[in-house]
């Protein structure tokens, strides 16, 4: 989750959202080139350094502005595009979820399972225990094993939601009558904090996700228990 005074993205638990903390690095230090460059040409011309006709007008430098453009460009676009890529791309998932966006919850369905479904409502603040974030907890977790590819079907009932989560890298809008699909390998076990990032209503903001990894035997026991009780 997001730290108070915190500077920059959260920190990556997937490899996707890795290689999404790279590009921005990558283009935020384009950014300061352009920037610095920019305010050079700036302030000499402010100080008369950069007034001379023959330089203003020189054949050379119209090539220059006209060239560096199209090849930032080209810096940015190729990793963007495969970026876009690979968060599109679904490789054999090991376990698929269907996660269903409501006024003002979530549902998840694990349609590799019989019978293992439940909602996930957010904890009220009178009822938090210590520890626990406010806003951010939800009385059922959606359990996933690490290290494994997960598939999350996103679709919603009522109006428009989206799933999101900021450590992994992963925002999927759920769109009534629409499945959209993403997908995501959890590199190390903990905890995961989001929120719903679409404006769905009066009680947009209490309607958290919250997922949790564990190691495989951990969740396979989890997913015997919770599939007893059901």
């Amino acid at each position: 989750m997001a730290h108070p005074t915190q500077l920059g993205l959260q920190d990556a638990a997937s490899p996707l959202m890795e290689e999404l903390l790279h590009f921005h690095d990558h283009a935020l230090m384009i950014v300061i080139l352009i920037s610095t460059m920019v305010l050079y040409v700036l302030v000499a011309m402010v100080t008369a350094k950069l007034t001379d006709k023959l330089v203003l007008d020189s054949q050379e430098i119209e090539v220059i502005w006209t060239v560096l453009p199209a090849f930032v460009l080209i810096l940015i676009a190729l990793p963007s595009l495969r970026l876009l890529y690979m968060m599109d791309e679904v490789n054999a998932p090991h376990m698929t979820v269907k996660a269903i966006g409501h006024q003002w919850y979530w549902t998840y369905e694990y349609t590799d399972y019989q019978e293992l479904e439940f909602d996930a409502y957010m904890i009220q603040t009178q009822d938090l225990h210590p520890g626990q974030f406010r806003l951010l907890e939800a009385d059922h977790r959606m359990v996933v094993p690490s290290e494994s590819p997960i598939r999350v079907l996103v679709t919603a009932e009522d109006v428009l939601h989206s799933w999101a989560l900021p450590a992994l890298g992963v925002k999927v809008d759920a769109v009534p009558g629409r499945l959209n699909q993403t997908s995501f390998v959890v590199n190390r076990p903990g905890v995961f904090y989001g929120q719903c990032s679409e404006i769905c209503g009066a009680n947009h903001s209490f309607m958290p996700i919250v997922v949790e990894s564990t190691p495989l035997e951990y969740f396979e026991g989890w997913s015997t228990l919770m599939t007893e009780d059901a």
